[in-house]
């Protein structure tokens, strides 16, 4: 799909995820049909998904998480697929720099770190080292609640 302007301002108002395509079409002096249609192609193409997301700290019981994970395989992308399907996993990406994968995890009180480690990440060979850095508190960050 190419995304255009029009593509970019229609997903611009979809970050209020409840506002109705016709108030985007009408205050962007499109029909609502193009609006239906292009947010149906963005999510077919998995572009773009509308979810509720939350501040994890704000949930008691609740924090997020950033792991670097270091690898001892450059099957990058095999691995971060694996790491995708864990339990409590938000994102992973694959970057450049001192680690291979950075995952977002979202953690409660009856599912911390011991547990995601040792259940979770403990199931996938060639890791060699992991890194974790809790966040305490974040500014933008809001994820999907998984759990």
């Amino acid at each position: 799909m190419k995304i255009d302007t029009i593509t970019i301002d229609i997903i611009k108002h979809l970050q209020d995820g409840r506002k109705s395509l016709k108030k985007i079409a009408d205050d962007l002096s499109i029909s609502e049909n193009t609006v239906r249609s292009r947010v149906n192609q963005l999510k077919n193409e998995d572009i773009l998904s509308i979810s509720g997301l939350v501040r994890p700290e704000a949930i008691p019981g609740h924090c997020s998480v950033m792991v670097g994970v270091k690898l001892s395989t450059m099957h990058l992308v095999k691995k971060g697929e694996e790491f995708s399907q864990l339990k409590g996993v938000v994102s992973v990406s694959v970057v450049t720099g001192r680690f291979d994968l950075i995952l977002i995890v979202l953690l409660k009180d009856n599912y911390g770190l011991l547990e995601f480690y040792t259940e979770q990440v403990a199931r996938i060979k060639d890791v060699q080292s992991v890194e974790t850095f809790v966040v305490y508190k974040s500014y933008g960050l809001k994820l999907p609640y998984i759990l």
